[in-house]
């Protein structure tokens, strides 16, 4: 594949000190699934193995700068938005998206794995309204479901209702990911006609710090060479199946999922 050819896809995210989630665990994943990864950093957080000892959220004149100097200059085949911290960060980033002739992950970020709130309560009316419209996928988890729709799934059969309640905010399609879910791995991707059931094997590792960051950014990835929505998502369903079994111990917590699993 010669440089011309490498798709570029941009994440608008925070800062993961550890290294394991956020805008660290984007740029592993795009090189990882071969395009070139930029980034809009977001916000900048002290986060290791046991949690967010602290988050810092850029000016919102820094965010936009970012985006447009990257957009107006190289050009973005796809992109992905995942800790957006406040209101006035989500309706910048909407509207920078809205602008925007590229599809669009949207991870709707609320807390860490460690149950660290990433995103104020103020925001979640701006996530509803400005963000999920431009999205082309959204892919919450089922904590991130509750917190935006009041749906709270307890069973597969639950998934669809999810999914309806998502798609009422304007998305082109969801991916309701079960992975809290007792047993197999099960996800939905629908957009209100079709529907995609992904099933992986649940695996008994701890270490999945970064797997929302990591399946958005491998959609993104998907999207930005061309590949239509069901099948980007199932290639970053078996990715970060991949990335889950081979997720390794880091420091005295939860390790990260292995984001270059297929190098070694």
């Amino acid at each position: 594949m010669s440089s011309r050819a490498i798709p570029s896809v941009l994440t608008v995210a925070g800062s993961d000190s550890g290294g394991g989630a956020g805008i660290q665990a984007d740029l592993k994943t795009m090189l990882a699934l071969g395009v070139h990864g930029m980034s809009v950093i977001t916000a900048v957080t002290a986060q290791n193995s046991l949690g967010v000892q602290g988050a810092w959220e850029l000016p919102v004149e820094a965010v936009r700068a970012q985006y447009r100097s990257v957009v107006d200059d190289i050009g973005v085949q796809a992109v992905k938005t995942g800790m957006l911290a406040s209101a006035a960060l989500v309706e910048t980033v909407a509207e920078l998206l809205a602008g925007t002739d590229a599809p669009v992950v949207v991870d709707p970020v609320g807390v860490s794995k460690h149950g660290d709130s990433l995103l104020a309560a103020s925001a979640l009316d701006s996530v509803r309204e400005r963000l999920l419209p431009v999205a082309t996928v959204a892919t919450p988890n089922l904590d991130e479901v509750a917190q935006l729709t009041g749906v709270r799934v307890e069973d597969e059969a639950d998934l669809r209702r999810a999914a309806a309640a998502v798609l009422e905010f304007g998305p082109r399609w969801a991916l309701i990911k079960g992975g809290h879910l007792a047993g197999d791995a099960v996800d939905l991707l629908t957009d209100g006609t079709q529907e995609h059931w992904l099933r992986a094997p649940r695996h008994d590792n701890r270490h999945t710090h970064g797997t929302g960051c990591t399946l958005a950014s491998a959609v993104a990835a998907g999207l930005g060479k061309g590949l239509d929505v069901p099948e980007a998502v199932r290639e970053a369903k078996a990715y970060v199946t991949g990335a889950i079994v081979a997720g390794f111990a880091l420091g005295g917590g939860i390790g990260p999922v292995d984001h270059g699993w297929r190098f070694r």
